[in-house]
């Protein structure tokens, strides 16, 4: 039995989302963040880092949320998260799932925990506007590249999808929201439609904004 620790709406969405497109079977473990669960002693020996999500198979201990995307998508196979090993499309697709698990997403850990950014509080401002500013070049620079296509591969659907619909839904609150891009705005309208994703929102009880 695969197990899922999560907390609704943090990173553990996507694995959570691609878990629900494969049709797989698997238990979810809520972790309360409130109550610092995530700093226990008892995850911790999950993931020592405290971080949020952890993936459990069996005896197979997998933490960092793209490695776990990654995990999946080998594990099943026939659900198409992946395009096939050694094919043009695969390399496209390890190439989404680095740039947005290595270039953007560390932005947003800026943007909402920038006092961990700083050793001097009168900069949090500073370093907060700064991120922000980047994230919107990130996302201007995506909407280019994703351009009039259908999904980041083209025509085929995969876990990169499900990856950029996270992000864009984490700028909902921002200054300027990555739906307003146009294109960007009707793609995560494409994710949003998703049986598997109304699914995953359900399931975590996330409501209204979604992205």
């Amino acid at each position: 039995m695969l197990a899922l620790y999560y907390a609704p709406g943090l990173a553990s969405f996507l694995p959570h989302a691609m878990l629900r497109e494969a049709g797989a079977d698997f238990e979810l473990r809520f972790i309360d963040r409130d109550n610092d669960a995530h700093k226990g002693e008892a995850y911790r020996k999950l993931n020592p880092n405290g971080l949020i999500p952890v993936l459990v198979d069996g005896e197979n201990v997998v933490f960092e949320t793209a490695a776990i995307a990654l995990h999946i998508a080998d594990k099943f196979p026939v659900s198409g998260l992946a395009p096939a090993l050694g094919s043009a499309e695969r390399s496209q697709f390890y190439k989404w799932m680095v740039h947005l698990t290595n270039t953007v997403q560390p932005e947003y850990r800026v943007w909402f925990y920038p006092h961990q950014h700083v050793v001097d509080e009168a900069a949090i401002p500073s370093v907060k506007e700064a991120a922000g500013q980047r994230l919107n070049r990130m996302f201007d620079l995506i909407s280019e590249q994703l351009g009039d296509k259908t999904w980041l591969l083209g025509d085929r659907f995969s876990a990169a999808d499900l990856f950029l619909f996270m992000l864009i839904r984490w700028s909902r609150n921002m200054p300027r929201p990555a739906r307003t891009l146009p294109n960007l705005g009707r793609f995560a309208e494409r994710v949003f439609a998703r049986p598997a994703v109304q699914e995953t929102l359900k399931a975590e009880g996330i409501t209204a904004p979604f992205f």
